[in-house]
């Protein structure tokens, strides 16, 4: 049951049957709170419909520090639409909602909390700080769903989720020791993205390129024997304290005696002496062929490394972990770089290789340098021990399943970029070094083995059973989480238990990467580890994953290999990635640039239907949506139209339909605007099921504005009183109205459900309604006979605009010999012809001799005489000058676009307005010449 008395309040004014009378405007902000609130009060996002087809999606949950941005409102619009669509098909819609911890953004909000009031992390227990966390997730953790309610996403609040509940974590730490136990999360030491600044590893995601000014610095370091030098360049000549070894191709001529003789050089500063070797990866194209290899801080260097037989763990590390210059294992680096940032030890390592004639130049360069997100300072690669899950095996089934038809990626264009990621995986890094997020459930023991568990007790039990077996029966097992005090964590800070039959554990510090537990969101949420989980056996796998492009390594690739991994089935069967929603010249919106839009604020300006509706209008598959504010404002005109047409059909007493199937209807309009209602639906079900959704509201929005407000209302106006038709016209005005409000709902549910609540007497509301069904056809000749008048209507209007004749001018018509057919409809519509078209007669016979305009409709041509209407000469006179005008602009613009290097040096957005204005000025100049063809 719903509850009618919360139902948004009625307006006072009603009409003369009795009925609530709409407004005179439509207001979006006095509806949409209400009618909101209303849904979830009532539990309408989710009706009891347990009998009825699942249909599943989830939301890629935004980060619980985060607010809506235009992505999201994207993002989130389409999957609303989607949802909305299904449920009023009957099926048992399920929308799943929550938000992610976030770990490095939320302990950052909460540090940043802290140090506002002179307070730090580092004064409280790990316990302590995570406290004052929940503290601030219960107080300021909801903006972001607050703001998805406002953008009307009819989410299932009722069981909303958080990658940190209870349940969810139960589910995060079975799959963690799971695929431990199974071989697929192991611990090795390698390079990882290292902020500096927040002294964590983070994710490529985490990592954004910026184009620095720099410099690249040649360098030589002299061969150990005395004849000679190598030369090298890099961005970064600190890192030559920790070189290991310098690379060149196997194919250099120039340098196949040093590899012959297994020739070494001696590192400037620190006296090392290292090995050249042979490896492709230096480029005899590039420099001088020579490439410095310092693995334990390089990507490709690490490779290297490994590929000359260097083991990780004897890679030479040179920085802590605030990126200040440590000692090495050989302990070569002197002792005035020990301690000193990495900046200011680049500043020295350059100031004496230049004392000592080994700096050969320096060059100004623009370099790309990675730096972190949320920290803003360069990141290192950095070697150090961390969690890897074995990606590769994981990818395998993902990778089949995309191929074999089980998840179907639209479009299918983003299949390509989909295999190519995962075929080249890497192993996946899953531990950061946070206080926040999902503890790693492995304890440390101090002869280095770890054991991995679900809780202590199992951690015990399986030490116990460890070290029986190894042959070293303990008395017990004792518990030591350092990472829980303020000091952090080593075996330094309390000493574990002397007695040689404890063995003390320590619990692992860090926590897990957000990424790792939203990847189990298509089941997790439903209820597992629970295999008895109602909505786990009813609703997975999910019907559909709605993601940007942007995560679909990150997220949707890491859902389909745990979803296949852990529940033996796809997590969902279609997958759609949008583009981003780029600035209104084409460029990537950013703070910098200043060109972020808000949605609230088009929200609050516009209201929420007209921004969703352009969301949808633009969602075009495989492009990006070009920001159009004027759109967003023209789709609250449409909502105004319709408003303005309801209003139209309440003060005629066309009220909402008792009946799903279409009325009867005997008169060619009526029966051409049910057939109109039919093609509708149909293009609408086809659009949805290709997620075509710029097709969907196209096919909905021309019905509206063209078909309805602007043709049916116009033809049936003075019909409502007509004693043959009047009833009729009503039941079928009333009927359209309706099917127009829900199929219109999916994309703008606030207008829709207003009107639908004040348009008639309703058994439920819109939301929980039913998809058209007309249970009707086209009618061919209804159909041709009101073509034929709105060709005439249209045309003759067109034609007087052109030719700068008053609307309301009435004109006589000539057309000879006219078909039986046009006859007929001719005879039949006297009425709307005279109205609409504003002739006086149509006159089965030729035009008198004279100028005259043509005018087409259906399979005739008629004539309508000038004489006396506009002076002919004058007119023509205009029309050749506006024509010529149009046609030297288009020429000019022509000329522009064939010109090679305009394409190729122009900015992108400039290219494009050259190219529209052509098209327009080239559109105006057939329009002129078109009315110039009707004056003869």
């Amino acid at each position: 049951m719903t509850d009618t008395a919360s139902q948004p309040a009625a307006t006072p004014a009603t009409t003369p049957s009795g009925e609530p009378a709409l407004d005179k405007t439509f207001d979006p902000a006095r509806i949409e709170a209400q009618w909101y609130s209303h849904w979830e009060r009532n539990g309408l996002f989710r009706p009891e419909r347990p009998d009825a087809t699942p249909f599943t999606i989830v939301n890629p949950p935004p980060n619980v520090t985060g607010s809506l941005h235009i992505g999201h409102a994207l993002d989130n619009t389409l999957q609303d639409v989607v949802i909305r669509y299904e449920r009023l098909r009957g099926k048992d819609a399920l929308w799943v909602v929550g938000t992610d911890h976030a770990g490095i953004a939320t302990q950052m909000v909460v540090e940043r909390q802290l140090e506002a009031s002179q307070d730090k992390r580092s004064n409280y227990t790990r316990e302590g700080f995570i406290e004052k966390v929940w503290d601030w997730k219960r107080e300021s953790g909801g903006t972001i769903t607050g703001q998805l309610r406002r953008l009307g996403c009819s989410m299932d609040w009722s069981r909303e989720q958080f990658t940190m509940d209870p349940h969810f974590t139960t589910a995060v730490v079975k799959v963690f020791v799971e695929l431990h136990k199974q071989g697929l999360i192991y611990r090795d030491k390698r390079l990882v993205n290292w902020d500096p600044k927040l002294k964590t590893a983070i994710s490529d995601l985490e990592v954004e390129t910026r184009e620095v000014q720099g410099h690249f610095w040649h360098l030589r370091y002299p061969l150990s024997d005395g004849s000679g030098f190598i030369r090298v360049a890099t961005t970064r000549p600190e890192t030559m304290l920790a070189d290991m070894a310098v690379a060149v191709n196997p194919a250099d001529e120039r340098y196949k005696s040093l590899l012959d003789r297994k020739a070494t050089v001696t590192l400037p500063i620190t006296g090392r002496e290292i090995p050249i070797i042979a490896d492709e990866h230096a480029d005899p194209e590039l420099g001088s062929g020579a490439v410095k290899i310092t693995p334990g801080h390089d990507f490709n260097d690490f490779e290297v490394g490994k590929r000359a037989g260097i083991e990780a763990r004897d890679m030479l590390n040179m920085l802590d972990a605030e990126a200040k210059v440590c000692q090495t294992a050989d302990g070569l680096i002197p002792h005035e770089f020990l301690g000193l940032d990495r900046f200011k030890a680049r500043a020295r390592v350059i100031e004496l290789l230049d004392e000592d004639g080994l700096l050969e130049k320096v060059e100004d360069r623009v370099i790309a340098t990675p730096y972190g997100d949320r920290g803003g300072v360069v990141i290192e690669p950095w070697l150090t021990d961390q969690w890897y899950v074995d990606a590769k095996t994981l990818a395998g089934p993902a990778l089949e399943a995309v191929r074999s038809g089980a998840i179907e990626i639209v479009p299918k264009s983003w299949e390509k970029t989909f295999f190519n990621w995962l075929e080249n995986i890497q192993p996946w890094c899953v531990s950061r070094q946070l206080w926040w997020g999902h503890r790693i459930p492995a304890w440390f023991a101090g002869d280095g083995q770890i054991f991995v568990a679900e809780t202590e007790e199992e951690a015990r039990e399986v030490a116990i059973n460890h070290y029986t077996a190894a042959g070293r029966p303990i008395k017990d097992v004792e518990f030591i989480d350092y990472g829980n005090l303020k000091t952090g964590s080593c075996f330094n800070n309390e000493l574990p238990s002397l007695d040689p039959d404890i063995v003390t554990l320590e619990r692992d510090p860090d926590v897990l990467d957000t990424w790792f537990s939203s990847a189990l969101w298509p089941f997790a949420t439903l209820g597992w580890p629970d295999e008895n989980a109602p909505l786990l056996a009813k609703h997975y796998p999910n019907d559909l994953l709605v993601s940007g492009f942007d995560i679909l390594f990150f997220w949707d690739a890491r859902m389909a290999m745990q979803g296949i991994h852990f529940m033996k089935e796809v997590p969902w069967k279609r997958l759609y990635l949008h583009g981003l929603v780029r600035a209104a010249d084409g460029q990537k919106m950013s703070k910098s640039k200043g060109n972020v839009v808000d949605p609230l604020g088009l929200i609050d300006q516009y209201g929420a239907d007209a921004l969703r509706f352009f969301m949808t209008a633009m969602e075009s598959q495989g492009r990006d949506v070009k920001m159009d504010e004027k759109r967003v404002e023209g789709y609250r005109n449409f909502a105004t139209k319709l408003w303005n047409a309801a209003r139209f059909c309440q003060a005629n007493g066309s009220v909402g339909s008792t009946s799903i199937a279409a009325p009867a209807a005997t008169s060619a309009v009526n029966r051409w605007i049910i057939g109109e209602v039919v093609e509708t639906v149909v293009a609408l079900d086809k659009a949805m099921a290709d997620l075509r959704f710029d097709a969907a509201a196209n096919a909905i929005y021309h019905f509206v504005w063209n078909q309805f407000c602007d043709w049916y209302i116009e033809l049936i106006k003075g019909q409502f009183d007509d004693p043959d038709l009047g009833a009729e016209t009503k039941a079928v005005a009333g009927w359209v109205l309706d099917q127009i409000l829900v199929m219109l709902h999916p994309f703008m549910p606030f207008v829709t459900e207003e009107l639908w609540s004040k348009t008639g007497t309703r058994e439920r509301e819109l939301i929980v309604s039913a998809w058209p069904d007309p249970q009707a056809s086209v009618d061919p000749a209804a159909k041709v006979e009101v073509e034929w008048l709105i060709a005439l209507v249209g045309n003759l209007r067109a034609a007087k605009s052109e030719l700068g004749i008053a609307p309301g001018a009435r004109l006589t018509a000539f057309l000879a010999q006219p078909s039986e057919a046009t006859s007929a409809i001719i005879a039949r519509n006297a009425r709307a012809i005279d109205r609409l078209a504003r002739l006086d007669a149509i006159r089965f016979e030729p035009a008198p001799a004279g100028p005259a305009m043509q005018v087409g409709a259906g399979d005739a041509m008629l004539a309508i005489p000038l004489d006396g209407v506009i002076d002919i000469a004058a007119e023509k006179a205009r029309l050749e000058k506006a024509q010529a005008a149009a046609i030297k602009e288009r020429d000019a613009l022509a000329k522009r676009l064939d010109n090679p290097a305009f394409a190729q040096k122009a900015k992108p957005e400039a290219v494009d307005k050259a190219r529209a204005d052509h098209a327009a000025h080239a559109a105006e100049a057939e329009r002129l010449g078109a009315a110039l063809a009707r004056l003869g």
